[in-house]
């Protein structure tokens, strides 16, 4: 059968790059590493620092599931081609159906997993923050700010990654003013720094009594969360620290006190918030970790020989400068302007299916197209 042969000469077709990817991912040296770790955790004294532990356990499950997502790849292609042959044996056409299935997501898998050998920035495997801004447009911008930011939790809640919310300021009206997040996974970093920079909305604006079109801008900086393991020199002179009640989602009940922290780093004059803990301690801590990746980048910003790294400049809020233009009104489409993929399911997109965008970004990054 036709079918079945074009289905089995694809399978065949990709097995060196089945091999290159293996090699890629180094899997050999990756099991002796995961060896000489888990026989750390076997020391009488492992969990006496329970930081360092944490940080153990945590790289042996992300390098045990690096291991596990390339032996299930393996053997997804044998399975479907032993399926293959068992169907082409017993001439049965009724397994076409399994076999194609079986088949697509096997090739979707694979593509995804090169991609995610392209990640091998400094920073790609960190967790990443992630700050929404709207721009100028009031009401209008504060929502589509907010609608962002549902973009954004529902792709990360996709990937599997966790969402927590670091600092955020509520809209007057509707949506918000500012919004920081914390996406925490394996290569969180390195996928969501694809979407930094400034997101354009066309749509029939649901404030406006009128029912006129309106564009409306919201800008997103992605930042790697820097581990305490990176030296960061802050002097604390240089730093000014204000107390605040938190505010909006939850706000009213994450406490009653001053717990929230707004940290100023007066030489540059970063400005970092965090809200999200009921200890102001906690709020502290998290804000100098956040204090610290903004230093970092501005670092990387300054010295261009890594600038790869954390490309992406920062841009006005406005037209001419956007990375990508969702369009509601008069037909739909989403489309990126740095690579010029685009999809025609704005719903989809809206939902957090993103990594069509964020794919053709690091192809065309990896190619030096961008």
């Amino acid at each position: 059968m036709i079918e079945y042969d074009e289905l089995r000469l694809s399978l065949e077709g990709v097995e060196n790059k089945i091999k290159e990817l293996g090699d890629s991912l180094d899997i050999d040296n990756t099991l002796k590493t995961i060896a000489e770790l888990e026989e750390k955790t076997s020391a009488p004294d492992f969990y006496n620092d329970m930081e360092t532990a944490q940080k153990i356990l945590q790289q042996i499950k992300q390098l045990k599931n690096k291991c596990e997502s390339y032996d299930t790849l393996v053997q997804a292609r044998e399975d479907a081609l032993t399926l293959i042959e068992l169907a082409v044996e017993e001439d049965d056409e009724s397994l076409l159906s399994e076999i194609q299935e079986a088949h697509n997501k096997f090739m979707k898998d694979l593509e995804e997993m090169i991609l995610s050998t392209l990640l091998r920035g400094a920073y790609d495997k960190n967790n990443a923050i992630l700050s929404i801004h709207p721009g100028a447009g009031g009401t209008e911008a504060q929502d589509w700010a907010e609608m962002i930011l549902r973009m954004f939790t529902r792709w990360a809640e996709r990937r599997g990654f966790s969402v927590s919310t670091l600092d955020y300021l509520p809209g007057d009206e509707a949506g918000i003013k500012s919004v920081t997040i914390l996406i925490e996974g394996f290569n969180a970093y390195g996928y969501a720094k694809s979407e930094k920079g400034v997101h354009r909305l066309v749509r029939i604006s649901p404030f406006d009594s009128s029912g006129r079109r309106h564009t409306s801008f919201a800008s997103v900086e992605v930042m790697p969360e820097i581990n305490d393991d990176i030296e960061v020199e802050i002097n604390a002179e240089d730093i000014r620290v204000d107390t605040f009640r938190a505010s909006g989602a939850g706000g009213q009940h994450i406490n009653k006190t001053d717990s929230a922290i707004r940290m100023t780093h007066i030489p540059t004059g970063i400005v970092v918030s965090c809200q999200n803990e009921r200890s102001q301690h906690k709020n502290r801590e998290t804000a100098m970790k956040m204090l610290k990746s903004k230093l970092v980048e501005l670092a990387e910003r300054e010295h261009k020989e890594k600038i790869e790294d954390l490309k992406g400049v920062q841009l006005d809020i406005a037209w001419g400068s956007q990375i990508r233009s969702y369009v509601f009104h008069p037909y739909n489409m989403v489309k990126d302007h740095r690579t010029s993929y685009e999809v025609g399911n704005i719903g989809a997109v809206m939902d957090g299916d993103l990594d069509g965008f964020i794919n053709a970004y690091l192809k065309a990054s990896s190619l030096g197209q961008l």
